[in-house]
């Protein structure tokens, strides 16, 4: 496993979602082979001519298992490097929240031959220790990369051209999210104050980007928060019903099953 400050390149997907990859945003290429997970709930099967991208909650893949003659390419990036070397456009943020559905891509032929290159590209220049502007190649060549997931991912989900206000806002929406106001705010008239808008603007704008409601994605946050801290036994269904802010055990319990499709106790065993 090759290191630098900001890039880590790799050869298998095993080290998704340890403590030590928190930060950092997660791209493959799968040659050949296959390998199997599970992510909100969902089982996927990423496979030759695959490209994945894990760019929020890597702690919530499970169960990975890797076929013998999985051959992968992944290739780690910090979020403040992606920043940096992000292009200007307001895509990022669709694409990051159609992947955070579904992080596989299926690509085509001529699609697998530049995505291989690109990931050569950031080997390359990761390598290249003497190259005096070695920053800056390296910038280039993740750049690159990015910009060639975005045309992907856009041929596979075409879109309306996303205004720099939408996509401010659900940025914003989503870093309240990402801190975890669903835990005592699950009205969505609670973020559309915070931001500024009414709620039905809040869910239109949420619509065109991802192309999911606000609620949606509130509680999509709730329901994989619960399901993570279900399966700490140190915590009892009160403990956690109290961390949400429910008003009783059974409306905690009737959340669960209403949109985790069972009880509590049947979720923990």
């Amino acid at each position: 496993m090759e290191t630098i400050q900001h890039i880590i390149v790799d050869n298998t997907l095993k080290r998704i979602g340890k403590p030590y990859f928190a930060n950092y945003l997660c791209h493959a290429y799968c040659h050949d082979g296959y390998c199997t997970f599970e992510r909100n709930g969902q089982a996927f099967r990423f496979e030759a001519g695959d490209s994945l991208i894990i760019a929020r909650r890597g702690d919530l893949v499970m169960n990975l298992k890797e076929s013998e003659n999985f051959h992968v390419d992944v290739i780690y990036v910090t979020q403040k490097f992606i920043e940096l070397s992000t292009p200007q456009s307001n895509y990022g943020m669709r694409g990051q929240l159609f992947l955070f559905q579904n992080p596989i891509m299926k690509l085509k032929p001529e699609q697998q031959e530049i995505c291989r290159l690109n990931f050569e590209a950031v080997k390359r220049r990761l390598k290249q220790t003497e190259h005096r502007f070695r920053h800056d190649a390296l910038m280039n060549a993740v750049e690159c990369m990015i910009i060639d997931f975005f045309d992907f991912h856009a041929q596979l989900y075409p879109a309306d051209k996303i205004s720099s206000q939408q996509h401010q806002l659900m940025e914003e929406f989503m870093a309240m999210l990402e801190r975890g106001d669903f835990r005592q705010n699950r009205d969505i008239g609670y973020y559309a104050d915070k931001l500024c808008v009414t709620s039905k603007y809040l869910s239109e704008v949420c619509k065109k980007v991802s192309g999911l409601p606000a609620a949606f994605w509130i509680t999509r946050y709730t329901s994989l928060d619960i399901s993570r801290l279900l399966r700490d036994r140190t915590l009892s269904f009160t403990d956690i019903s109290n961390m949400f802010g429910f008003s009783s055990l059974s409306h905690f319990s009737r959340y669960v099953q209403t949109n985790l499709g069972a009880k509590p106790s049947e979720l923990r065993e």
